[in-house]
């Protein structure tokens, strides 16, 4: 006798033990995530702050080559040579000689820099790399956590947008209902009925398009992760809103212009610049290295001149040759066809212009600074008008339901109230989670956004 798969699967789940049983409830459930879980996840896939990690490294590498410049050099060097010598006695009237000889050289040169104005620019260029790196990184940091905030709230607004829709719909439903009872019990006109069933076919074309975007919020945000079915944390029932910081908003653009990452990347940039006009000057300056050296020639059987005979003073027919040297050099430029003049006003013209771009970095970071602080502001006092036309669109709905039972409203104006009651709803959620992510927002314009951030925001949303 067969049996069927859910008959089957039945038996199965009895004869397994009560914890087995509660751990798969619990994994059939998939576990909602904090926005600190989803922006963990995101620094392990997100490829723009990967790849702006990896430039770092890359950066830091770069800054090491630098030092070399500075540091001695030390070759070792090694040879053999096999010659085979004929003297044609015709040309040159001497007797001929005809033989083969091998010569071996080996040697150690070092070489250490001790005047080179050129090379020191370049070292102090690679260590304004360092700053240049991590600003960087920082920049992409914070703009991961605005990215992933800002996809985050967006699913919430989503989803809070379908819930309120489909709770609107329930109640245009309720109201059909009503319309049509009372059109057939002669109480009201069919114009109740043709108003209520419009407006039904209204929210369920609003229901369609918000479940479609949400839809679409979502695959936004597992893009930035990489892991499908994120169920975000929702925001705890009756959460308060954080105050507004006290400071003012010039004293956040004070922020930003010694924390904002652009702003140090284009101070960095205009460092370099000079650095660079000082290599271009260098061109005129003279250079001077240390250099020591230990060579070794061995000349088997003969010379490009002589032959070496084998007797008392070359018993093995060769010689050897050890020359150890120090010494400085010195070496001044005198004339490079006007190259290093032209370098100088490249190079001067090129410092200008990162002069010009921190001026324009540090107007930019103001603007969004104080763009950014007036937007916050206004989404505070949005809450609040919000919360205060949320309770005022309640009783107003209270008050037409009222008015309709008795006679003195139409069904029209209950649709209407109920209409803006969710819309109500809908932005007033939107607000508040405009006013999280501006505050992340406001902390990434002044250049000081931390992930230690989030922690105030997963504070308020419900595990």
């Amino acid at each position: 006798m067969s049996m069927s798969t859910s008959a089957f699967r039945a038996v199965t789940l009895r004869r397994l033990p009560l914890a087995a049983l509660l751990s798969l409830a619990f994994a059939g459930a998939s576990q909602a995530q904090s926005l600190q879980d989803i922006y963990e996840m995101a620094k392990g896939y997100d490829a723009a702050y990967l790849g702006a990690r990896s430039q770092y490294q890359a950066n830091l590498a770069k800054a090491d080559q630098g030092k070399a410049q500075l540091l001695p050099t030390v070759g070792l060097s090694a040879g053999a040579t096999r010659s085979e010598r004929t003297q044609n006695p015709e040309i040159t009237g001497a007797t001929p000689s005809n033989y083969s000889y091998t010569t071996q050289t080996a040697g150690l040169n070092a070489s250490q820099p001790l005047y080179r104005p050129a090379n020191l620019a370049a070292y102090r260029q690679s260590q304004k790399g360092l700053e240049q790196a991590a600003a960087t990184l920082n920049q992409a940091e914070q703009d991961l956590i605005v990215r992933v905030s800002q996809a985050y709230f967006d699913v919430l607004t989503a989803q809070d947008s379908l819930t309120f829709v489909q709770a609107q719909k329930a109640a245009v439903a309720e109201q059909l209902a009503s319309a049509k009872r009372n059109f057939e019990v002669g109480t009201a006109t069919i114009t109740d009925t043709r108003e209520a069933q419009a407006r039904f076919d209204l929210v369920t074309a609003l229901e369609i398009a918000a479940d479609n975007d949400l839809r679409v919020k979502s695959v936004a945000l597992e893009l930035l992760v990489g892991k499908a079915g994120l169920k975000p944390q929702k925001l705890k029932t009756g959460s308060t809103m954080p105050a507004a910081d006290a400071q003012s908003v010039d004293s956040w653009i004070a922020q930003s212009e010694q924390a904002h990452p652009a702003i140090q990347l284009a101070r960095v940039g205009l460092d370099v610049a000079k650095l660079e006009t000082e290599k271009a000057m260098a061109g005129h300056k003279p250079t001077v290295d240390l250099t020591l050296g230990y060579n070794a020639q061995k000349n088997i059987n003969g010379t490009s001149v002589s032959v070496i005979p084998t007797n008392n003073i070359y018993p093995a027919g060769a010689s050897q040759i050890n020359i150890a040297s120090a010494g400085i050099t010195f070496n001044l430029p005198l004339f490079a066809g006007n190259a290093v003049q032209n370098r100088i006003r490249e190079t001067t013209a090129l410092e200008e212009k990162a002069r010009l771009d921190l001026e324009g970095a540090q107007r930019q970071v103001a603007q969004a600074t104080r763009t950014a602080y007036l937007g916050l502001q206004s989404g505070l006092g949005q809450v609040k008008a919000y919360e205060a036309a949320e309770a005022s669109s309640q009783v107003a709905l209270d008050a037409n339901k009222l008015g309709y039972q008795v006679g003195v409203r139409i069904n029209i104006d209950v649709l209407n109230s109920q209409s803006q009651l969710y819309q109500t709803k809908r932005d007033l959620a939107k607000a508040r989670y405009d006013v999280l992510v501006g505050q992340l927002k406001l902390r990434q314009a002044a250049g000081v956004l931390k992930a230690q951030d989030l922690q105030s925001i997963n504070a308020l949303l419900a595990p």
